[in-house]
């Protein structure tokens, strides 16, 4: 059964702006492994912000936008040995999310030189009785 599921794009640039003008900004919003590996990518500021979009999609596929108690640092954006990406949840906010009713998260990335997207899709931990 679904939880809920999420989308979000956002243009590449407004994140390279955000991250070279506002100190502080990168480490609020991406944990130290997403910073690591976007700064080795090439295009680093394409993964973060599809990394950004994959936030701003959990947090939509919660059905509640942002909850007390999550901080966007610790919803971390990891890749799996196959290179599929996963989401992480981490301290505070995956006490947070432990609470609800959460199975299985789902995460898609895209992105190109101007764009990134994501979708993240939560299915619930057990289905109810009927």
């Amino acid at each position: 059964m679904i939880f809920g599921t999420g989308i979000d794009m956002i243009e590449t640039e407004r994140v390279e702006a955000k991250i070279s003008k506002e100190s502080g900004f990168r480490e609020l919003v991406f944990s130290k492994n997403e910073i690591n590996y976007c700064e080795a990518r090439a295009n680093k500021f394409e993964h973060y912000a599809a990394r950004f979009a994959a936030k701003e999609a959990f947090f939509k596929a919660l059905g509640s936008g942002w909850k007390n108690g999550t901080a966007f640092n610790e919803i971390e954006i990891t890749n799996d040995e196959t290179g599929k990406p996963e989401i992480v949840l981490l301290g505070e906010t995956a006490k947070t999310i432990a609470a609800l009713s959460i199975g299985k998260i789902s995460v898609s990335l895209s992105h190109l030189k101007s764009i990134a997207a994501a979708i993240v899709i939560i299915q619930a931990s057990s289905q109810p009785s009927p």
